[in-house]
């Protein structure tokens, strides 16, 4: 079912609750969870014939390339993004005046192009750090350009660029209208190491960790703020979760909706004390797996930048996902929430 205005407000009251452990109706909780982090399994190398961002089959050569992260706009006037349904993984992030962006990765499907390109964000490095290749945006304040810059990816910038990697569209409003020619810099860059996995990945849907021991979950309410809701709701026939903001279908350029295989949900802190919050994306904390019309309560760690984020049972062990794409949702601790619905 598509995100409602009116469960707003329902959803945040639930979400207080679920972080404190405790079982709802129409919410899921955590159980007890591990207190350290799983000790990163072998597959977090890059392994021959798998998707490292996706776990799904992929010839060897045809990877053998850097991953290409990009900031995505996620504006009303910025939608339907251009490459979005192709992404590998996607992290939602909150932003000023209670708004999200993206940062997305590519690897397993590269797009001629993909936007709108927006400005890089304070979180952002220890947010795609891990990933290594390369990262495009359209600039930022000087500190924010100036860290991701000290990151090991390679940074390809709209606001410096003199090679014609970037393009403004005419259909779109200025700055919503920067768009990336995402598979020619990977061609440029093939010397670049591929990424690793970020996560750990079932062999089939049906034998990831949420199909096998999580509740069933038709729908998942997340709020990043009081004007950011958004909507994730099983379709059995597609086998994904279809997306929706703020009570509308979610559509790419091409007039489909959006849809994961995974939506990963974690609740993160934000640092407000300055105008551009930034989630806090080092540690751990709660989280919910969901694949295959099922939720699984979980702990997400992130030992460092250059670490990837690892997603533990109750029992402290890894969390497969299901072999596909991925969106992870990081909503604020202190004013967002998460409802799941049976």
């Amino acid at each position: 079912m598509p995100l409602g205005r009116a469960r707003r407000p329902r959803a945040r009251t639930l979400a207080v609750l679920a972080v404190l452990g405790v079982a709802l109706v129409g919410c899921a909780g955590p159980t007890a969870a591990p207190t350290a982090s799983p000790t990163p399994p072998p597959s977090a190398v890059p392994q021959p014939g798998v998707a490292a961002l996706r776990g799904t089959p992929v010839d060897p050569a045809a990877a053998d390339h850097p991953a290409l992260a990009v900031k995505i706009d996620n504006q009303q006037s910025a939608r339907p993004q251009i490459g979005l349904d192709r992404a590998d993984l996607v992290f939602e992030e909150l932003v000023e005046g209670g708004l999200t962006r993206y940062a997305a990765l590519w690897h397993s499907d590269v797009p001629g192009e993909v936007g709108p390109v927006r400005s890089v964000r304070p979180m952002d490095p220890d947010i795609l750090s891990s990933f290594g290749g390369i990262v495009a945006y359209s600039g930022g304040q000087p500190q924010f350009v100036e860290a991701m810059q000290n990151t090991p990816l390679l940074n390809v910038v709209f606001d410096t660029d003199e090679t014609g990697l970037f393009r403004r569209v005419d259909e779109r409003e200025s700055p919503h209208d920067v768009v990336l020619s995402a598979a020619e810099v990977v061609q440029r860059n093939t010397e670049l190491a591929p990424p690793g996995r970020q996560f750990d990945y079932a062999d089939s849907a049906a034998t990831s960790g949420a199909a096998l021991t999580g509740d069933a979950t038709a729908a998942i309410f997340t709020a990043f703020s009081a004007s950011s809701g958004r909507g994730w709701t099983w379709d059995a026939a597609a086998r994904a979760y279809l997306r929706s903001q703020d009570g509308d279908v979610d559509l790419d350029a091409g007039g489909v909706q959006l849809a994961a295989t995974n939506v990963v949900v974690l609740r993160v802190d934000v640092d407000r004390s300055t105008e551009v919050p930034r989630t806090v994306l080092s540690g751990s904390g709660v989280a919910w797996v969901s694949s295959n019309g099922s939720t699984l309560a979980a702990t997400w760690f992130k030992d460092a930048a250059v670490a990837p984020i690892r997603l533990a049972d109750a029992a402290g062990a890894t969390v497969d996902l299901a072999p596909g794409n991925t969106w992870i949702e990081l909503v604020p601790t202190d004013d967002g929430s998460v409802e799941l619905v049976p």
